[in-house]
């Protein structure tokens, strides 16, 4: 069984945002336009169906069209828990921050895990952390 998969629909930026979360996470990125799927219903270069490849988050992604609502995260976070090193996450949290907002900082909690959580410039919470020292 394989974990879903977050496919967004958002206002007219899905290839800004594919490229920028491709970009974070050393992913490919796959674009298919509306004309290339034969679609009249918007701009022929807007984004019908796009997606990361070939890297450790899996995401979908397409411009909304017509009367169909884009993407707006409340009461749900995409969650990188233990998903890579602490240096990995420490600069995946630090690139998704850029144009966002940190919600709460990356920080070593009581327990002494690690994590912090983010809202990126596209809207998506994200919820990033590991267990143990930087050398784990």
């Amino acid at each position: 069984m394989t974990d879903p998969t977050p496919y967004l629909h958002l206002p007219g930026t899905a290839r800004e945002a594919l490229t920028f979360y491709g970009e974070v996470f050393g992913c490919g990125v796959q674009l298919h336009t509306l004309e290339e799927f034969g679609r009249t219903d918007g701009p022929a270069e807007a984004i019908a169906h796009g997606y990361l490849v070939d890297g450790p988050v899996s995401l979908f992604a397409a411009d909304a069209m017509g009367d169909q609502p884009s993407f707006r995260c409340e009461g749900m976070m995409l969650s990188l828990l233990g998903t890579a090193s602490p240096a990995t996450l420490r600069a995946w949290f630090g690139r998704l921050a850029e144009g966002g907002r940190v919600v709460d900082e990356l920080q070593t909690r009581p327990w002494g895990a690690s994590d912090g959580q983010v809202i990126d410039r596209h809207g998506l919470h994200w919820l990033i952390g590991f267990e143990g020292e930087e050398g784990d």
